[in-house]
Protein backbone atom coordinates (compact mmCIF):
# COMPACT_ATOMS: atom_id res chain seq x y z
CA UNK A 1 0.00 0.00 0.00
CA UNK A 2 2.82 2.06 0.76
CA UNK A 3 6.46 1.95 -0.77
CA UNK A 4 9.38 4.40 -0.08
CA UNK A 5 12.64 3.49 -2.34
CA UNK A 6 15.68 4.90 -1.70
CA UNK A 7 14.28 8.29 -0.17
CA UNK A 8 17.21 11.35 0.54
CA UNK A 9 16.31 14.84 1.48
CA UNK A 10 18.49 17.14 2.63
CA UNK A 11 17.86 20.50 3.84
CA UNK A 12 20.54 23.68 3.41
CA UNK A 13 22.32 21.85 1.16
CA UNK A 14 26.04 23.45 0.51
CA UNK A 15 25.68 25.66 3.96
CA UNK A 16 26.69 25.85 6.93
CA UNK A 17 23.42 24.61 8.15
CA UNK A 18 22.94 21.78 6.18
CA UNK A 19 21.31 18.87 7.62
CA UNK A 20 20.24 15.25 5.87
CA UNK A 21 16.88 15.02 7.08
CA UNK A 22 15.84 11.14 5.22
CA UNK A 23 18.77 9.30 4.46
CA UNK A 24 18.43 6.32 1.70
CA UNK A 25 15.12 5.33 3.45
CA UNK A 26 13.10 2.12 2.22
CA UNK A 27 9.69 0.90 3.66
CA UNK A 28 6.75 -0.81 2.74
CA UNK A 29 3.70 -1.35 4.20
CA UNK A 30 1.63 -4.27 3.08
CA UNK A 31 -2.46 -3.02 3.29
CA UNK A 32 -3.43 -3.41 6.92
CA UNK A 33 -0.09 -2.58 8.56
CA UNK A 34 0.03 -0.37 11.38
CA UNK A 35 3.63 0.88 12.14
CA UNK A 36 4.43 3.41 15.17
CA UNK A 37 7.63 5.27 14.42
CA UNK A 38 10.35 6.22 17.40
CA UNK A 39 12.98 8.38 17.58
CA UNK A 40 14.52 11.90 19.02
CA UNK A 41 13.50 14.91 18.09
CA UNK A 42 15.38 15.38 14.91
CA UNK A 43 15.59 11.86 13.87
CA UNK A 44 13.42 12.55 10.44
CA UNK A 45 10.13 11.67 11.48
CA UNK A 46 7.97 14.63 10.76
CA UNK A 47 10.22 14.90 7.23
CA UNK A 48 9.12 11.05 6.65
CA UNK A 49 5.34 11.79 7.17
CA UNK A 50 5.38 15.26 5.14
CA UNK A 51 6.93 13.09 2.62
CA UNK A 52 4.32 10.60 2.27
CA UNK A 53 1.74 13.45 2.81
CA UNK A 54 3.53 15.48 -0.71
CA UNK A 55 4.31 18.83 2.14
CA UNK A 56 7.83 18.03 0.54
CA UNK A 57 8.90 15.85 -2.66
CA UNK A 58 12.82 14.02 -2.17
CA UNK A 59 15.98 14.89 -3.75
CA UNK A 60 15.75 11.28 -4.98
CA UNK A 61 14.20 8.32 -4.58
CA UNK A 62 10.37 7.23 -4.95
CA UNK A 63 6.77 7.24 -3.33
CA UNK A 64 4.50 4.82 -4.28
CA UNK A 65 0.58 4.32 -2.86
CA UNK A 66 -1.06 1.52 -3.89
CA UNK A 67 0.64 0.96 -6.61
CA UNK A 68 0.78 4.60 -8.04
CA UNK A 69 3.56 6.86 -8.09
CA UNK A 70 2.69 9.96 -6.70
CA UNK A 71 6.61 11.38 -6.30
CA UNK A 72 5.63 14.27 -7.88
CA UNK A 73 2.02 14.80 -7.24
CA UNK A 74 1.37 17.91 -4.35
CA UNK A 75 -0.32 17.27 -1.31
CA UNK A 76 -3.71 18.79 -1.70
CA UNK A 77 -3.81 15.85 -4.39
CA UNK A 78 -2.90 13.30 -2.64
CA UNK A 79 -5.40 14.64 0.18
CA UNK A 80 -8.29 12.17 -1.44
CA UNK A 81 -6.55 8.76 -0.29
CA UNK A 82 -4.50 10.20 2.66
CA UNK A 83 -5.90 11.47 5.94
CA UNK A 84 -3.73 12.73 8.34
CA UNK A 85 -4.08 13.76 12.57
CA UNK A 86 -1.87 16.22 13.62
CA UNK A 87 -0.36 17.00 17.01
CA UNK A 88 -2.37 20.20 17.77
CA UNK A 89 -6.17 19.85 18.16
CA UNK A 90 -6.25 23.37 16.26
CA UNK A 91 -4.81 22.10 13.16
CA UNK A 92 -7.49 19.27 11.69
CA UNK A 93 -10.61 21.14 11.91
CA UNK A 94 -11.90 24.68 10.97
CA UNK A 95 -12.57 26.62 14.01
CA UNK A 96 -15.41 28.79 13.02
CA UNK A 97 -17.56 26.13 11.32
CA UNK A 98 -20.12 23.96 12.79
CA UNK A 99 -19.07 19.99 13.45
CA UNK A 100 -21.97 19.15 10.65
CA UNK A 101 -19.63 21.68 8.21
CA UNK A 102 -16.20 20.25 9.05
CA UNK A 103 -18.07 16.82 8.96
CA UNK A 104 -19.51 17.34 5.22
CA UNK A 105 -16.01 19.39 4.12
CA UNK A 106 -13.85 15.97 5.14
CA UNK A 107 -16.53 14.03 3.40
CA UNK A 108 -16.61 15.05 0.23
CA UNK A 109 -12.33 15.56 0.19
CA UNK A 110 -12.33 12.46 -2.31
CA UNK A 111 -15.62 13.19 -4.43
CA UNK A 112 -16.02 15.55 -7.25
CA UNK A 113 -17.49 18.77 -6.83
CA UNK A 114 -21.24 19.13 -7.48
CA UNK A 115 -24.70 22.05 -7.40
CA UNK A 116 -26.66 19.20 -4.71
CA UNK A 117 -27.10 20.22 -1.64
CA UNK A 118 -23.98 19.80 0.59
CA UNK A 119 -26.00 17.89 3.75
CA UNK A 120 -28.93 15.93 2.64
CA UNK A 121 -30.84 14.37 5.70
CA UNK A 122 -29.38 10.97 4.82
CA UNK A 123 -25.72 11.79 5.12
CA UNK A 124 -26.61 14.04 8.09
CA UNK A 125 -28.01 10.67 9.93
CA UNK A 126 -24.39 9.37 9.15
CA UNK A 127 -22.69 12.16 10.23
CA UNK A 128 -24.53 11.38 13.78
CA UNK A 129 -23.69 7.82 13.61
CA UNK A 130 -20.21 8.62 13.43
CA UNK A 131 -20.17 10.58 16.13
CA UNK A 132 -22.21 7.80 18.59
CA UNK A 133 -18.79 6.06 17.82
CA UNK A 134 -16.60 9.06 19.55
CA UNK A 135 -18.88 8.39 22.70
CA UNK A 136 -18.63 12.16 23.63
CA UNK A 137 -21.76 13.04 22.96
CA UNK A 138 -21.23 15.56 19.89
CA UNK A 139 -23.92 13.74 17.45
CA UNK A 140 -26.39 15.71 19.68
CA UNK A 141 -24.31 19.36 19.20
CA UNK A 142 -23.72 19.34 14.94
CA UNK A 143 -24.17 22.72 14.86
CA UNK A 144 -22.21 23.89 17.64
CA UNK A 145 -18.66 25.88 16.65
CA UNK A 146 -15.41 23.76 16.47
CA UNK A 147 -13.63 25.99 17.66
CA UNK A 148 -15.85 25.30 21.55
CA UNK A 149 -15.02 22.13 21.61
CA UNK A 150 -12.44 21.01 24.23
CA UNK A 151 -9.06 19.90 22.38
CA UNK A 152 -9.71 15.86 23.21
CA UNK A 153 -12.96 16.56 21.37
CA UNK A 154 -11.29 18.37 18.54
CA UNK A 155 -8.76 15.97 18.11
CA UNK A 156 -11.37 13.23 17.98
CA UNK A 157 -13.50 14.63 15.67
CA UNK A 158 -9.64 15.08 13.81
CA UNK A 159 -9.43 11.52 13.76
CA UNK A 160 -13.14 10.50 12.83
CA UNK A 161 -12.51 13.01 9.54
CA UNK A 162 -9.37 11.73 8.68
CA UNK A 163 -10.74 8.37 8.90
CA UNK A 164 -14.32 8.05 7.79
CA UNK A 165 -13.70 7.99 3.99
CA UNK A 166 -11.42 4.96 4.52
CA UNK A 167 -8.17 6.67 3.21
CA UNK A 168 -5.75 4.48 1.68
CA UNK A 169 -3.23 6.07 3.93
CA UNK A 170 -3.49 7.18 7.54
CA UNK A 171 -1.02 9.57 8.90
CA UNK A 172 -1.15 10.32 12.70
CA UNK A 173 1.56 12.49 13.61
CA UNK A 174 2.00 12.79 17.61
CA UNK A 175 -1.85 13.14 17.66
CA UNK A 176 -1.76 12.59 21.55
CA UNK A 177 1.26 14.28 22.57
CA UNK A 178 -0.79 17.37 23.36
CA UNK A 179 -3.42 16.15 25.60
CA UNK A 180 -3.98 15.51 29.16
CA UNK A 181 -3.10 11.75 30.22
CA UNK A 182 -7.05 11.18 30.22
CA UNK A 183 -8.03 12.66 26.63
CA UNK A 184 -4.55 10.72 25.25
CA UNK A 185 -5.92 7.66 26.75
CA UNK A 186 -9.36 8.51 25.03
CA UNK A 187 -7.70 9.52 21.76
CA UNK A 188 -5.38 6.08 21.98
CA UNK A 189 -8.58 3.76 22.46
CA UNK A 190 -10.13 5.48 19.65
CA UNK A 191 -7.64 4.67 17.29
CA UNK A 192 -7.11 1.46 18.27
CA UNK A 193 -11.06 0.85 17.27
CA UNK A 194 -10.96 2.93 14.13
CA UNK A 195 -8.26 1.16 12.56
CA UNK A 196 -9.27 -2.33 13.39
CA UNK A 197 -12.72 -1.08 12.32
CA UNK A 198 -11.59 -0.24 8.68
CA UNK A 199 -8.27 -2.23 8.57
CA UNK A 200 -6.54 1.41 7.55
CA UNK A 201 -3.05 1.11 6.72
CA UNK A 202 -1.43 3.58 9.27
CA UNK A 203 1.80 5.03 10.23
CA UNK A 204 2.04 6.61 13.45
CA UNK A 205 4.56 8.98 15.04
CA UNK A 206 4.80 9.30 18.68
CA UNK A 207 7.58 10.12 21.87
CA UNK A 208 5.27 8.26 23.91
CA UNK A 209 7.60 4.56 23.66
CA UNK A 210 5.25 2.48 25.42
CA UNK A 211 1.95 3.50 23.38
CA UNK A 212 4.38 2.98 20.09
CA UNK A 213 5.04 -0.98 21.81
CA UNK A 214 1.04 -1.38 22.14
CA UNK A 215 -0.18 0.06 19.05
CA UNK A 216 0.49 -1.70 15.71
CA UNK A 217 1.90 -4.65 14.07
CA UNK A 218 5.23 -3.18 13.39
CA UNK A 219 7.31 -0.40 15.06
CA UNK A 220 10.37 1.47 13.28
CA UNK A 221 13.13 3.41 15.46
CA UNK A 222 14.74 6.50 13.28
CA UNK A 223 17.94 8.37 14.20
CA UNK A 224 19.32 10.88 12.20
CA UNK A 225 17.59 10.19 9.13
CA UNK A 226 17.69 6.52 8.76
CA UNK A 227 15.58 3.41 10.01
CA UNK A 228 18.13 2.05 12.47
CA UNK A 229 15.29 -0.38 13.38
CA UNK A 230 12.63 -2.55 12.73
CA UNK A 231 10.64 -5.26 14.65
CA UNK A 232 7.09 -6.62 13.99
CA UNK A 233 4.78 -9.84 15.07
CA UNK A 234 5.90 -11.73 18.21
CA UNK A 235 8.57 -9.85 18.77
CA UNK A 236 7.33 -6.79 18.65
CA UNK A 237 4.94 -7.95 21.34
CA UNK A 238 7.95 -9.36 23.41
CA UNK A 239 9.50 -6.01 23.34
CA UNK A 240 10.04 -3.10 26.73
CA UNK A 241 11.11 0.32 27.08
CA UNK A 242 14.48 -1.17 27.99
CA UNK A 243 14.94 -3.40 25.24
CA UNK A 244 14.59 -0.35 22.74
CA UNK A 245 16.86 1.60 24.93
CA UNK A 246 19.46 -0.90 25.06
CA UNK A 247 19.00 -1.87 20.98
CA UNK A 248 19.53 2.06 20.64
CA UNK A 249 22.93 1.93 22.43
CA UNK A 250 24.05 -1.56 21.20
CA UNK A 251 23.26 0.17 17.26
CA UNK A 252 24.53 3.47 17.91
CA UNK A 253 27.29 3.37 20.43
CA UNK A 254 25.69 5.77 22.55
CA UNK A 255 22.51 6.37 24.58
CA UNK A 256 19.33 7.79 23.18
CA UNK A 257 18.62 11.30 24.13
CA UNK A 258 16.34 11.01 26.83
CA UNK A 259 13.86 14.53 25.34
CA UNK A 260 10.07 15.21 25.98
CA UNK A 261 8.12 12.09 26.73
CA UNK A 262 10.59 9.45 25.93
CA UNK A 263 9.73 7.29 28.58
CA UNK A 264 5.56 7.74 27.83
Amino acid sequence: MLQLNRIHKVFNEGTLDEKVALDDIQLHLEPGDFVTVIGSNGAGKSTLMNMISGVLTPDIGKVFIDGKDVTSLPEYKRSSFIGRVFQDPMAGTAPTMTIEENLAMAYNRDKKRTLRKGVTKKLRHSFQEYLESLHLGLEDRLNAKVGLLSGGERQALSLLMATFTEPKILLLDEHTAALDPSRAELITNLTKEIVAKYNLTTLMVTHNMQQALDLGNRLIMMDKGQIILEVSGEEKQELTIENLLNEFQRIRGSKMASDRALLG
